[in-house]
């Protein structure tokens, strides 16, 4: 067998009992005949004494750091984590080491706090690995250039752990959660969400740029264009948890499942601009786009016609629109509390009638529609807050995702 690497989050590496899961996965992959890479997050979650949100607030309330510092400072719970576990692999029998993200080879640009990945150079893992010893990686960091440590951005781990697949020729990547792989729902919500065997690529990009937080999208976009296999487990289990794959395993485009599961997104906040005057026969939509987008302000659901804009964007970005839009002469309303509802699935794509079955679902839920967008792979829906639960339910049960095989939950 070849390279297996296996990405650990901050919930499995929390506590001193976590930490003997994560152990026993990697000396089970030993036995199988794999060399080892592995790649952790921080410790815990915030409030846990070495989680990232933890060390933040050691910096004084209201006072200003510098990028490059507090990439030094958000780059410390990773490196913790490294040296933790490469200290219960050694107590464990076998030779280890801890590495930080530059150590092992991942070149950043020099955006702090969320730099972009432009090379990998494994040598230094390689060779520990031609010697006998589990490289242990700090996730969610990276060097520049000249050697300054950078940041990848909040849940980036999963970005450390498969662009180092993708460098090392792996046979898989592993991403090691709190949930049992890729669901077809969030079970808190929805009862009858099931384990998926198996998605592609787009499903689970899909999925996680709409809410599933089972993987980071990044990490799924550089698995595919390496041609590498993810597979999503939880820590401490025996279930071999979801596969993702694509061209040349999982077919890409499959007749069989038109929707793959359903994703939310909550904490979104709706703004419509109203105008006598005509979008389209002035610059006035493009001066509004221009100046939010120099406000750093990030939308979607984006809806132009000749006299109405809409859009959404995340709740905490509200003011700093409305003090934008004041500039303009527009009629502003905004509408927070409002959640994105989505169905996913490759298989939609050239399928008649699955908007039908997304309206029927809602209204025989009284759930209001707001605003909708979609693409080949996704439909989303605006909804309130509240009927998030009922919007959910409602759609997992109109494309029967509950299913009855038992296997899948085994």
């Amino acid at each position: 067998m070849g390279i297996l690497v296996q990405k650990f989050g901050g919930s499995s590496m929390g506590t001193a009992a976590r930490r003997e899961q994560v152990v026993g996965h990697i000396l089970e992959a030993k036995a199988a005949g794999y060399e080892c890479v592995v790649v952790v997050s921080a410790m815990g979650r915030s409030g846990d004494p070495y989680a990232t949100d933890t060390l933040l607030q050691l910096v004084d309330e209201g006072t200003h750091m510098a990028s490059r510092e507090l990439d030094l400072l958000m780059s410390c719970g990773e490196i913790i984590s490294a040296t933790v576990l490469a200290q219960k692999l050694s107590k464990s029998g076998e030779k280890a080491t801890a590495l930080t993200g530059g150590q092992a080879g991942i070149i950043t640009d020099s955006v702090y706090g969320s730099a972009k990945i432009v090379e990998v150079k494994p040598e230094k893992i390689h060779h520990a690995l031609q010697v006998g010893v589990i490289p242990v990686v700090a996730g969610f960091q990276g060097r520049t250039s000249d050697g300054e440590i950078t940041t990848l951005g909040r849940g980036c781990g999963d970005t450390s752990a498969v662009a180092l697949g993708v460098a090392l020729k792996a046979e898989m990547v592993e991403i090691y959660t709190d949930v049992d792989g890729v669901m077809t729902a969030d079970p808190r919500i929805e009862p009858n969400a099931r384990r998926l065997e198996t998605v592609t690529y787009r499903e689970i990009a899909e999925m996680a740029h709409l809410g599933a937080k089972v993987i980071h999208p990044r990490a799924v976009e550089i698995a595919m264009e390496g041609h590498i296999p993810l597979r999503i487990r939880a820590t401490g289990s025996s279930s071999p948890g979801t596969m993702v794959q694509g061209v040349g395993g999982q077919v890409e485009i499959r007749g069989d499942r038109t929707v793959t599961g359903i994703a939310h997104i909550g904490g979104m906040v709706q703004v419509q601009l109203q105008t006598a005057a005509d979008f389209n026969q002035s610059e006035l939509g493009l001066a509004i786009f221009r100046d939010l987008a120099k406000a750093g302000i990030s939308l979607d659901m984006i809806y132009v016609s000749p006299n109405r804009i809409s859009f959404i964007l995340e709740k905490h970005w509200a003011a700093r629109a409305q003090a934008v839009l004041a500039d303009f002469p527009v009629e502003v309303k905004i509408e927070p509390g409002m959640a994105k509802v989505s169905v996913v699935g490759a298989g939609m794509r050239g399928v008649p009638g699955v908007m039908a079955q997304v309206v029927a679902a809602l209204h025989g839920a009284g759930v209001n529609i707001l605003q909708t967008t979609d693409s080949h792979a996704n439909i989303s829906c605006l909804v309130r807050e509240g009927e998030v639960e009922a919007a959910v339910q409602a759609l997992h049960g109109q494309f029967e995702l509950g299913g009855s095989d038992k296997t899948l939950w085994e």
